[in-house]
């Protein structure tokens, strides 16, 4: 069962938001909760999906997860859960959402999800960035606002994470990075701010009930597109019906699949700073590489 707190405030925002009496019935665990605690909730009134954790353990965490659900969402381009509250009980902070049963793929399943995301890429803004910071996985993300990509890039991705792993690098793996950063203009294609999931690998969507995909657990901001597309191929790899039909509806610029080692070096550090170096030689190998 989920605290005792939290049953009596989720009782208490049912009663004044929707004037019902709601019975919680049970609490069954489900897969994926390796940052937060995160259960299928049934109620009297239906089901929903609970994750919570201690309130100071990752401050405001749920917060920027409710605000990227929401733009998503807004976005109408492809399935999120929808937000039912986020809200503190005692020392615990917690995000109430719509409980997504698990379905199973539609025969187009990767041929519309690769639409999808393509079309979602094309809501765009006049900056790269986002009006509030988040997190990706466990480790605060910073969406500070830039005019440019690589100069948002360099600044609030790869300088971040290669001072938190400033143990692993020696002084030749800093000029290493130096040397990328000052190339980057030459590497990358000028493209607009793109509405990105962020953190867009293979446990990070699932089958709705209509057969086609639900995204969770966003990081959202507004970036580079290639970001979201390199992401997909950092475990596996997605289908390569999903690239074809992405490709379709918004096709990347020339050279993508040479770039996305680069857009890579994100992700490979996060996972340098949360696991450890089992990582380093693939970061090496893509900064001797570029």
């Amino acid at each position: 069962m989920i605290p005792q707190e939290i049953a009596d405030s989720l009782i208490d925002f049912f009663s004044s938001t929707r004037n019902v009496s709601v019975n919680i019935l049970k609490a069954s665990s489900l897969s994926g909760g390796c940052i937060n605690h995160v259960h299928r909730l049934q109620t009297s009134i239906g089901d929903f999906c609970i994750k919570y954790n201690l309130r100071d353990r990752f401050p405001e965490m749920f917060t920027s997860e409710a605000d990227g659900l929401t733009l998503l969402n807004s976005a109408g381009e492809i399935h999120v859960p929808g937000v039912c509250c986020t809200g503190y009980s005692g020392s615990f902070a917690y995000i109430l959402l719509e409980y997504i049963d698990q379905g199973r793929k539609s025969s187009s399943f990767m041929h519309d999800f690769g639409r999808s995301l393509a079309r979602l890429h094309r809501h765009t803004t006049g900056y790269f960035g986002h009006e509030l910071d988040n997190y990706m996985g466990s480790l605060p993300q910073s969406n500070k606002k830039h005019t440019t990509w690589n100069s948002f890039f360099v600044e609030e991705r790869l300088k971040r994470q290669v001072s938190l792993a400033n143990v692993y690098f020696s002084s030749s793996d800093f000029a290493a990075f130096e040397r990328l950063y000052a190339r980057l203009d030459k590497l990358l294609p000028v493209e607009p701010p793109a509405l990105l999931h962020g953190d867009l690998w293979g446990g990070n969507y699932m089958v709705a009930p209509d057969g086609k995909a639900c995204l969770i657990d966003p990081a959202v901001y507004y970036g580079h597109r290639e970001v979201d597309i390199a992401m997909t191929t950092l475990f596996g790899g997605f289908d390569e019906l999903f690239y074809a039909s992405y490709q379709e509806e918004y096709p990347l610029e020339k050279g993508w699949q040479e770039r996305l080692d680069i857009f890579k070096l994100y992700p490979l550090l996060i996972h340098l700073n949360l696991f450890g170096s089992g990582y380093l030689e693939s970061i090496l190998s893509i900064i001797r590489r570029f």
